[in-house]
């Protein structure tokens, strides 16, 4: 059984990491550590490098916090050109996979107080009602009518970083 820390402890990214796993390892073949690193980053973080580094802090923090598993999974949401986005870090002894996921076009409303230094999360709560919506189904729920959530999409980013892992073109 593969020990995977998870470098978050927020329910959506947890569901994505296990989902992933179970389908490219088989079902029931990881147990997943969750814990609360510092990404080294604003809570809300613009451009691809520094979501990306976000991420990859994580990972290296959650490494150090529980050097003895497996893998280590990160997940890092961020905004970039009007849309929101994350990276997906994994490491595993030394090697890494990494994969940006879609990106979700924001309406400049919500643009507007996210530049104004407001998190995506909070900002999403706040317009639909919905308690900790970066939890739950995130605006990728609300803006795609429940098609795709957070989770969702953070799973197929996730597939993608896990490609290294199980693939032996990666290691010719």
């Amino acid at each position: 059984m593969h020990q995977v820390v998870a470098a978050t402890t927020n329910p959506a990214k947890i569901q994505a990491i296990l989902a992933a796993f179970d389908q490219i390892f088989g079902e029931g073949s990881c147990q997943i550590t969750p814990v609360s690193v510092d990404t080294g980053v604003p809570e809300q973080p613009f451009g691809s490098p520094e979501t990306r580094a976000g991420a990859r802090n994580r990972v290296a923090n959650a490494r150090e916090a529980h050097p003895n598993a497996d893998f280590w999974v990160a997940i890092e949401a961020g905004i970039d050109e009007g849309a929101t986005f994350s990276w997906v870090v994994i490491e595993s002894g030394e090697q890494r996979g990494e994969a940006r996921s879609a990106t979700l076009p924001l309406p400049e409303a919500i643009l507007e107080q996210v530049r104004a230094g407001e998190a995506l999360g909070p900002v999403m709560s706040k317009y639909t009602g919905i308690d900790k919506i970066g939890n739950k189904e995130g605006a990728i729920g609300v803006f795609t009518a429940g098609v795709l959530t957070r989770s969702s999409v953070y799973h197929q980013a996730v597939v993608l970083a896990l490609s290294p892992f199980h693939n032996d073109l990666y290691r010719r």
